[in-house]
């Protein structure tokens, strides 16, 4: 079983336990039949699988040092990556930011110190970028 497998079991073993006394006899039976069904088409495994199952239906899954560790670094699984992509990602932003207030500076300065090749004012591109940068 893997976990999506035993963490499904575990929610329909809390929820039919919490409605145990709601339930009509009929449904109770039918229970019964599709367990003792299930039980007789489970294949015989390892030890250590038919170790888990039991622990599920018995609710001690998870409640021991180890499953609360292991608990604890699948969310630390899931959030690691998640926090080191946003602090990537800012930090792309900000160098980003910085080149392009560096490269505007640079032009900005060469256009007032005149220190711009004339093939610069006669490319049309630049002309655009200069007006447009004027508005």
């Amino acid at each position: 079983m893997n976990t999506r497998e035993i963490n499904f079991a575990y929610k329909v073993r809390h929820a039919l336990n919490e409605n145990l006394d709601n339930l009509p006899p009929s449904t109770t039976d039918k229970l019964a039949n599709a367990r003792k069904l299930a039980l007789s088409r489970k294949k015989k495994s390892s030890p250590l699988r038919a170790i888990v199952p039991q622990a599920i239906l018995s609710g001690q899954a998870g409640t021991g040092f180890l499953g609360s560790r292991l608990s604890w670094l699948a969310r630390m699984g899931v959030a690691l990556p998640l926090v080191v992509l946003v602090v990537g990602l800012t930090g792309m932003y900000q160098y980003e930011q910085k080149r392009r207030i560096a490269d505007t500076a640079e032009i900005d300065a060469e256009v007032l110190s005149d220190e711009l090749p004339l093939s610069a004012y006669l490319d049309h591109g630049f002309n655009a970028f200069l007006a447009k940068r004027g508005d």
